[in-house]
This record gives C-alpha cells, structure tokens and sequence, in this order.
C-alpha cells in the first residue's frame, strides 16, 4: 500500500468518527458511487455525496479547465479565503488584485478547478 492511500484511509476514518471536529473545517470529503475517483468523472455534473463537519448531503459537481474561468474562480477563492494564498505561494495585495499576475496566470493554466453545488430536495 503506497502513503498517499494509507493517508486516504487514515482521513476517511477519522472524518467518520466523533474526532471529526478536528480537521473538519478544512477537510471536505466526496464520494462518487459506482466511480473511480477524479476530477474527470465530475464533468458534466455527476452526482457525489459530501460529508462536511460531520452532515452528509448531495451536491452535483461541476469542472472548469480553461485557464481564464479557472483565474477568475481561483481569484474569487483566494479573495474569500487569504489564508490559503500560503499553500499556493500567490500573494494578493490590498485590492485583492495577485501582487504577481503574471505568475498567477501561469499557475492558473496548470489548475482545475471544481465546484461542488449542493443540491435542494424539494417536498411534493
């Protein structure tokens, strides 16, 4: 068994058991019945189920490749979310704007990026 699927299973684990708490405000995990993992699988809004902060709910998943939609979204994330800017290494200055454009572009054209949305039942 190779880290990365020991570390997986380690995750899953402890997301399921009452220590959820502790890595639940950072950690989301998704499924995909009947799937291989990927963030192929997700185009075209395949259903997955997610477990977040310790509530299970159903969300369809959307992906965006090209790197101008993946820069905007990336940017709106990195505005709501300065925090993660660290584990990118993309700064943004005080108008929200990267420091660095040019080297926030060339990031976004290696990037996906995938949107869940969770989906509403709705009562007959």
């Amino acid at each position: 068994m190779n880290w990365q699927k020991l570390y997986n299973q380690i995750l899953i684990s402890l997301l399921h058991s009452p220590l959820h708490s502790l890595i639940d405000k950072s950690t989301i995990l998704f499924t995909l019945t009947g799937r291989k993992s990927g963030w192929k699988n997700l185009r075209g809004g395949a259903q997955v189920t997610l477990y977040i902060q310790g509530h299970t709910s159903k969300a369809s998943g959307e992906v965006f490749t090209d790197a101008e939609t993946v820069a905007n979204k990336l940017l709106l994330f990195l505005q709501h979310f300065p925090g993660y800017q660290r584990f990118i290494h993309i700064k943004l200055a005080a108008n929200g704007q990267p420091e660095n454009p040019e080297a926030f572009q060339r990031f976004a054209q290696g990037m996906v990026i995938v949107q869940m949305k969770e989906l509403v039942e709705v009562a007959a």
